[in-house]
This record gives C-alpha cells, structure tokens and sequence, in this order.
C-alpha cells in the first residue's frame, strides 16, 4: 500500500472519543459540569500549549513537528503523542500544524468561527501572519522571495501565510494564542479579539516573528493581563540550527515578570484581575519527558 502514512493517522489508534460521549451525554440532559477548578496553562515547547478547562477539557494549540523534507530539523524529534480532547492549529507552517501528533477527539485547523462544547468556546478570526522581518537576525521574507520566488506579502499571499487568531474561553477567562500573527491586523480584527486575560506572545531574542517593538504594539493594543511568551529555542528539545534564541533577555526587561519553575500554571478570573501586562515565563520547562522523548520512548 503506498502513501498509508500520508494524511491524517488517526485511524492507527487504539484510543477513542467515549470521553466525549461521556459528556455529550451529561449536557444533553442538562447536568451542570464542575466549575470550581481554576483553569490550567501547560506549557509544550515551541509555540504549543494546553489549555484544561474546569470541567476537565484540555485543548492543545499549535503542536509542532519538522520540516517535511527533513532536510532542516527545528526539533530532536517530532511532537510526542500526547491524549488531548482538542486540538488546534493557526496556521499551515510545520512548527505549528502538526495536529496529526495528537491523540485527540476533535481536530479544528485554522479555525475562522466558533466552536463550544461543555465548557470551553474557541474562536478563530481569520487574519495574516507577520512578514515584516526586517528586524530579524534572518530575513525570512527576502530569503523567500530570493530562493524561492515567492512573495508573502498579503493579501495575495499563499496559503501558508494566512493565519488564524486563535481566543479561547473558559473558566471565566479570555486566553489568546496570537501564534505568528502579524502585529498590526485591521481595527476590526481588535474590536474582535475584544478584552484578553492571557495573552500567548512569540518572542525571541533573534526577532524571528516579530521585532521587539511590533510585540510591544500587540501588548499596548491588547492591554491583556498576562503575558506569556512563546516560540524560543529550548537546548534540549529545539536544535540550534532553528536560529531560534531564548527570550530570556527580553523578559529581565519587563518589570515584576515571574519566572515560572515548572511547566504549568493554573489561573482564576480573580487571580488575574489586579494584574496589568505582566509576563509569565516558562523558560525550558515543558510539560513532558524531554530526556525519554529525545531517546524515542514517548
């Protein structure tokens, strides 16, 4: 049989969505899920997190893998198989589409609406990924159009430079995976986005997605609660060859930012209320056997 690891591989799994029937059912007939729990951030390299609601659903945003040519490895190994009830992706780029690595019930790619179940709504505002690279160690945008003839400029770019904006709704807090979106989307996009508790940032020191300033645009327009970044070289799971650096350097500048000692934080709408633009880092922690991982055991 040829092509049998092309597409989605879901059907290879031994696992299966009674989970979800489970709480299908409880809603049908009008069972109150639990609420009491805070919601719960984890962190998994790269650009991906997961997110678990109270009522105990988890969704899985941005999982990563490698080039598919090979030929320029970001990562030791693609991402782990890791059970999830949700997965989601912005956008068609290798470091953030890899929904096929998850064990996981419902799959939503580059999601522009609004998906509800229990007690989390996702919702996708269709938008551009950043192209302005004039800032970064390494001109991806001129590399592009260079070597390959491609112009990424929007709007009449190619399929895997549109990109989704990703807010994610639960346990009475507004959490936005900004992914690579592009820093200065139109008024409307805003008006979209609306008031954000936790807002997922790509920073790194070699301004790979965005230059330091367009990330300060984002976080002035937003004005959310809590900044998380993303999308930083970690030693042991991202390869040197990715260009990707650490954003420890821009998260000693930002006043009052709490350096987090492991790979998870759970939040409350209280919690955050007093709280006014300050970074949450989670630096190298992520939320799986790094060392088990790289040696093929996950």
């Amino acid at each position: 049989m040829t092509g049998m690891d092309s597409g989605l591989n879901t059907w290879q799994l031994m696992t299966n969505h009674n989970k979800m029937i489970e709480l299908q059912k409880k809603l049908c007939h009008g069972e109150a899920l639990p609420s009491d729990a805070p919601a719960e951030l984890a962190f998994f390299g790269s650009s991906a997190f997961r997110i678990t609601s109270p009522a105990g659903i988890s969704v899985m945003c941005d999982p990563w893998r490698n080039f598919p040519t090979r030929k320029w490895d970001w990562y030791f190994r693609d991402f782990p198989r890791v059970p999830v009830d949700i997965g989601v992706s912005t956008h068609a780029h290798f470091d953030h589409d890899a929904l096929h690595r998850l064990d996981a019930h419902v799959l939503i790619d580059r999601l522009i609406g609004t998906y509800t179940f229990g007690d989390v709504t996702i919702r996708g505002i269709a938008d551009k990924h950043e192209t302005d690279s004039s800032g970064a160690i390494y001109d991806f945008k001129k590399i592009i159009l260079d070597f390959d003839g491609i112009d990424i400029t929007p709007p009449n770019n190619p399929r895997s430079w549109d990109h989704c904006l990703i807010v994610i709704e639960t346990g009475g807090l507004r959490i936005v995976d900004w992914g690579d979106n592009r820093h200065n989307p139109p008024d409307e996009v805003w008006d979209m986005l609306g008031e954000i508790d936790i807002a997922l940032l790509p920073v790194d020191s070699s301004r790979h997605v965005m230059e330091w300033d367009m990330v300060e645009h984002v976080i002035d327009r937003l004005k959310p609660k809590v900044i998380v970044p993303h999308h930083y070289y970690i030693y042991d799971v991202i390869q040197r060859q990715s260009t990707l650096q650490s954003a420890d350097a821009w998260v000693k500048e930002r006043e009052g930012a709490l350096w987090l000692e492991g790979p998870t934080k759970t939040y409350t709408p209280f919690e955050v209320s007093s709280l006014d633009r300050v970074v949450h880092y989670f630096g190298p922690h992520v939320a799986f056997d790094a060392e088990a991982w790289r040696n093929g055991e996950d």
